[in-house]
């Protein structure tokens, strides 16, 4: 059965909630409205522009402007909290990144053995901008590899299920491109390996940008993208590839030879 995960905002705020209602018999309500303000807050403020709250060491960090480093690891937190991360991954990168013109945070994740460490092997990675939007996330795992694969319709009925927990807002003008199988290549043990999902493409008539999501053997979502931008003169995507790992190679490479 695949498994539902809530918005990660709403999964904080139940939780909190519950905890102090559960509490709050036997405080009065001047003493419950405090205490739950105070837990809340600064949930809240992850939700809101990072700018209302100034901060030299997330400038220095070259996290985004106003976020402290704590406040981007407990937000980082919050986002892998809704998402399908591994078992046996812990958090080795996260930092500002642009998509589009847009700020947000590129999270990183490796196995904790180290096994296939580095880009190109497993890892599991998201990106969110700082107005707490999901931009997209994969999860390399070699888990994923020779599985048997859903069809296209449980492919499907997967992808909208996931689309109504995390981009509703592309529901209601999306239109399919194509169901087949796609696969992502990683590195394993020195090797090349492919690892292989239902890719259930789609475009949002609205803006014209598309979107995809692929369903791995596991009946789990092993990527998701969405918003990306497509050059058409140009003949290639122009919206900015942090979640894979060949482009990052190339970015670094860039900057090393000073392009």
């Amino acid at each position: 059965m695949t498994k539902r995960y809530a918005p990660f905002s709403q999964i904080h705020i139940k939780r909190t909630v519950s905890f102090y209602m559960k509490r709050s018999n036997c405080m009065n309500l001047a003493q419950f409205a405090g205490i739950a303000i105070a837990a809340l807050l600064p949930i809240a403020l992850l939700q809101l522009s990072p700018a209302i709250a100034g901060s030299e060491t997330a400038a220095s960090k070259g996290l985004p402007a106003g976020m402290s480093a704590a406040d981007t690891a407990a937000f980082a937190a919050g986002v892998l909290a809704a998402l399908p991360v591994p078992t046996g991954y812990s958090n080795i990168e996260q930092g500002h990144v642009g998509v589009d013109g847009e700020s947000a945070l590129l999270i990183r994740m490796e196995r904790k053995d180290g096994r296939n460490a580095g880009l190109g092997g497993e890892h599991f990675s998201a990106v969110v901008t700082t107005s707490g939007k999901l931009k997209g996330f994969t999860r390399m795992d070699l888990a994923l590899r020779n599985g048997a694969l859903p069809d296209q319709d449980e492919a499907h009925e997967i992808a909208m299920r996931f689309l109504s927990d995390h981009a509703a807002d592309l529901l209601p003008r999306h239109e399919i491109s194509f169901i087949a199988p796609h696969d992502e290549v990683i590195r394993a043990n020195g090797e090349s390996t492919a690892l292989t999902g239902m890719k259930v493409k789609m475009r949002n008539r609205a803006d014209g940008r598309w979107f995809w999501v692929i369903v791995g053997s596991d009946r789990e979502v092993m990527a998701f993208e969405r918003d990306i931008v497509w050059a058409n003169l140009k003949g290639r995507r122009q919206t900015e590839k942090w979640l894979h790992d060949s482009w990052l190679a190339e970015q670094r490479t860039g900057k090393r030879n000073g392009a």
